[in-house]
């Protein structure tokens, strides 16, 4: 796992502050893909858990899987008591149960590539749902979008994770889907985008800024001088797009992968 995929644990509260949270659309999305009642799930890098209670305030036995203790920590905050949380990597963990949905939200990225998908296939039930869902807060102004831009430059060129597998980003099926079409254990690969549009105040944009990993791995004088330069160029309030893309697909049910 990367350091960029590790950097997260020291900003675990800012990260629950800042970061928006799920709707009840996704939820509703994931469970009509499924076509039956998800009683299961299992979490790939759950950090503060906001997916997690998405999924287990509706119901679900959901177990939030995180290698890092202090966003493991925040997470426990905030869930409800049909939640396990469990340090792991997800490549550290061990198929027995098998869930009827696995899902990873804005965290897919940071795994490892090898063995990803029988990995996944293995703990879901033949016909259970793999999601994948998330996406960037970009502000929603050209010209304050520009203005950032500028203000950033010296110091961090762009804070953007490129897709994984090098896909476009005009391309219409984007990561990973790309890669779930290619898989042998898994079909009905589909793709949505949940259209959302926020107002934030300038500081809580930057404090969001202040969870995302380009930041996160600047040395700590330059991440401060960068997050002032930005607050400078900011109106008082901010419109964000904070589109969720999703990527669903179902475990075939002649697959078996005993890991």
């Amino acid at each position: 796992m990367s350091g960029r995929a590790l950097s997260f644990g020291v900003r675990a509260e800012a990260y629950e502050r800042f970061r928006p949270g799920y709707p009840a659309e996704l939820f509703d999305l994931v469970t009509a893909y499924a076509g039956r009642p998800v009683r299961t799930a299992l979490e790939i890098g759950a950090g503060t858990g906001k997916a997690t209670r998405l999924f287990a305030r509706r119901g679900v036995a959901v177990a939030a899987t995180e290698p890092d203790a202090a966003m493991l920590a925040e997470l426990r905050k905030h869930v409800p008591a049909n939640v396990t949380a469990v340090q792991a990597a997800f490549e550290d963990v061990r198929p027995g149960e098998r869930y009827g949905l696995v899902y990873a939200a804005a965290a897919l990225h940071w795994t490892n590539p090898e063995g990803r998908w029988p990995r996944v296939a293995a703990l879901l039930e033949p016909g259970g749902v793999f999601a994948c869902f998330g996406g960037p807060v970009q502000l929603a102004d050209p010209a304050v979008r520009e203005a950032v831009r500028a203000a950033r430059a010296p110091f961090l060129e762009s804070d953007e994770v490129p897709s994984p597998d090098g896909t476009p980003p005009e391309q219409e099926m984007q990561w990973p889907g790309t890669e779930l079409q290619r898989s042998e254990e898994f079909t009905d690969v589909q793709q949505a985008v949940l259209v959302r549009q926020l107002t934030m105040s300038a500081g809580d944009f930057v404090g969001h800024l202040s969870t995302v990993s380009a930041y996160l791995v600047l040395p700590a004088a330059e991440r401060e001088e960068v997050f002032g330069r930005i607050l400078r160029v900011l109106p008082d309030t901010v419109a964000v797009d904070a589109d969720i893309t999703v990527h669903l697909a179902r475990r075939r049910y002649e697959q078996n992968h005993p890991l």
